[in-house]
């Protein structure tokens, strides 16, 4: 078994077309080999782009959400304002009913002429409530996904 080694040559190194088409392939080789790292390169940019697109749109979405509970607490405060203006002027109102009911009564039992103001009945304005709507409360929790 230690007889004299015997070369074997390929088909390639005897035939020129055999070595034109081995080059063929080595060049091909390596123009996939570069086609794939400017792939990968790409999706990889392509997913920094995501995950900076995700970070950009997630404090956006905390701006918003912030905005939400800014203006929400400021209409809880004017909602709550409001309450007390139109109890205020309920109670005003009431006042200037039962003063105007003492000048009626002394204006008939004394003669005297008064100039008494009418006052507005709100129920001839139905689309005009007396009572306050109680709004839905909302909070930017139900916002989040």
């Amino acid at each position: 078994m230690g007889g004299p080694r015997q070369t074997v040559s390929s088909a390639s190194d005897e035939d020129p077309r055999y070595a034109m088409m081995d080059e063929k392939k080595r060049k091909r080789m390596l123009s996939n080999r570069e086609s794939a790292r400017r792939s990968r390169m790409k999706k990889q940019k392509l997913g920094e782009d995501l995950i900076n697109e995700i970070t950009r749109l997630q404090n956006s979405n905390k701006e918003l959400v912030q905005k939400i509970d800014f203006t929400t607490q400021a209409y809880h405060n004017f909602a709550a304002e409001n309450n007390v203006l139109m109890a205020q002027k309920m109670e005003l109102v009431d006042r200037l009913n039962s003063l105007n009911f003492i000048l009626e009564n002394l204006q008939g039992a004394y003669g005297v002429t008064l100039d008494i103001p009418e006052i507005p009945d709100p129920l001839l304005k139905p689309w005009i409530l007396p009572c306050p709507l109680q709004p839905i409360p909302a909070s930017s929790d139900m916002l989040q996904f």
